[in-house]
């Protein structure tokens, strides 16, 4: 299957809100494309750092913005699209086949993420050119030839 930036939305997530504050959840089978497998999560990235810089084969993840925000810079090797993410209770999917670039977080940012598989290096692309040429292996005998 090919992937694109298309397919990467955002999801709104069920909020509950009294005087005691807001109450957002997730659980597998509901609002994720997937089961998650993996949670982590990043913090005190400085500003102008960048983070990511890679694709993945087969992996899908949920990016979060539990405090703060930052921008999710995405590329499907023919679109490009930038996000901000900026609320807690609107998470945003990325599918594979994806490079995604994380920059922009403000002071305190923290960006959490739900991904479908555990950690495995072999699933990573970390190379642009690499990717690309990933690309060009998965796509059917069809789209190449369009």
């Amino acid at each position: 299957m090919t992937y694109s930036v298309d397919m990467c939305r955002f999801i709104d997530l069920p909020q509950f809100s009294d005087r005691r504050g807001n109450l957002s959840f997730i659980e597998n089978g509901g609002a994720l494309p997937f089961d998650v497998k993996r949670f982590y999560f990043l913090y005190d990235v400085p500003f102008g750092v960048e983070r990511a810089g890679h694709a993945h084969k087969n992996l899908h993840q949920v990016f979060f913005a539990f405090a703060g925000c930052y921008e999710l810079h995405l590329d499907d090797g023919t679109n490009k699209r930038t996000v901000l993410i900026n609320q807690p209770n609107k998470p945003f999917y990325v599918c594979p086949h994806i490079w995604r670039v994380v920059d922009s977080f403000t002071s305190g940012a923290v960006c959490a993420v739900l991904a479908s598989e555990q950690y495995s290096e072999s699933d990573y692309l970390r190379n642009y050119d690499d990717f690309h040429q990933y690309l060009k292996t998965v796509k059917s005998p069809r789209e190449n030839v369009l």
